[in-house]
C-alpha cells in the first residue's frame, strides 16, 4: 500500500475513555480502527480483521498485554502484524519483557494525539506487504546444513523441525544469515531491524540474540565484543 491511511489498526485497552479518545484521533486521520477491551477479544478481533498494527495496553485484567502479544505472535496469519505496547508512566513495566514478547515499539500514555499518529505512521512505514506468487522474493530461501530460513513464509527449519519465530527474531536471523561471517555492528542491526525512527533499549538486541540461540542452537551466532554479531555457517 502506498497510502498509509488505508492501514488497519487494532486498539486494545480496558479503559473505554482511552479507546474512545485514541480511536477518534486515529479515525480522524483516515485509519480503519478496530477496538477490544481485553486480551482474548483482541486475539479474536486480530484473527478476524488482520490489522497491520496493534496498539496494546500492557496492564489489563485477566490476560495482560505481554501474554496477549505472545499469543498474537504465535499466529502465522499475523506474522507481519506490528505491535506497539501502550504503557502508563509509573507502571512497573520492563521494555525488555515487551520486546522479548515480540513487540515492535512502546508508547507511553498519556500521549498527545499528534504524537500517537506520528508514531503509528513511523511504524506502518515499515510494514512488510506480503509478496504474491507472481512476485517471488529474491533469495527467498537461505539454506545451511540443518538450518533453512524461508523468507517468504517466515519459517525457520531446524533439524527438520519447523519454527515460527516472532517477526523481529526472524528478521534478525535472516539479516545475519544473509552474509555469513560478516560482522554486523549494533548500529547496523538497529537500523535494519527497528529503523532509525524507533527508540529501543540498549539490551534489545541482546535479548533477541539470546532467544535465537535458544531456538536454533548456540553455534550459529557469534558475539564480537564491543562491535556486534556475525553468523557462522
Amino acid at each position: 500500500m502506498s497510502d498509509l491511511e488505508n492501514y488497519k489498526i487494532l486498539l486494545v485497552d480496558d479503559e473505554p475513555d482511552i479507546i474512545e479518545f485514541l480511536g477518534y484521533n486515529l479515525k480522524k486521520e483516515g485509519f480503519t480502527v478496530y477496538t477490544a477491551q481485553n486480551g482474548r477479544d483482541a486475539i479474536k478481533m486480530a484473527l478476524e480483521n488482520l490489522p497491520h498494527l496493534i496498539i496494546l495496553d500492557v496492564m489489563m485484567p485477566g490476560m495482560d498485554g505481554i501474554e496477549t502479544c505472545e499469543e498474537i505472535k504465535k499466529q502465522p496469519v499475523l506474522k507481519d502484524t506490528l505491535v506497539a505496547f501502550l504503557t502508563a508512566r509509573g507502571e512497573d513495566y520492563s521494555q525488555i519483557a515487551g520486546f522479548d514478547a515480540g513487540a515492535d515499539d512502546y508508547i507511553t500514555k498519556p500521549i498527545k494525539p499528534k504524537v500517537l499518529v506520528s508514531r503509528a505512521r513511523a511504524l506502518l512505514k515499515r510494514y512488510r506487504t506480503p509478496k504474491t506468487e507472481a512476485e517471488p522474493a529474491d533469495n527467498a530461501i537461505i539454506s545451511f546444513e540443518g538450518l533453512i530460513i524461508d523468507k517468504e513464509r517466515y519459517i525457520v527449519t531446524v533439524a527438520s523441525e519447523e519454527l515460527v519465530l516472532p517477526k523481529k527474531e526472524f528478521e534478525l536471523l535472516a539479516l545475519l544469515a544473509s552474509k555469513p561471517d560478516k560482522v554486523f555492528t549494533r548500529d547496523d542491526i538497529y537500523s535494519a531491524i527497528w529503523g532509525d525512527s524507533i527508540i529501543v533499549g540498549d539490551r534489545t538486541i541482546d535479548v533477541h540474540i539470546r532467544k535465537l540461540r535458544e531456538k536454533i542452537g548456540q553455534d550459529h551466532i557469534r558475539t564480537i565484543k564491543g562491535v556486534g554479531y556475525k553468523f557462522i555457517d
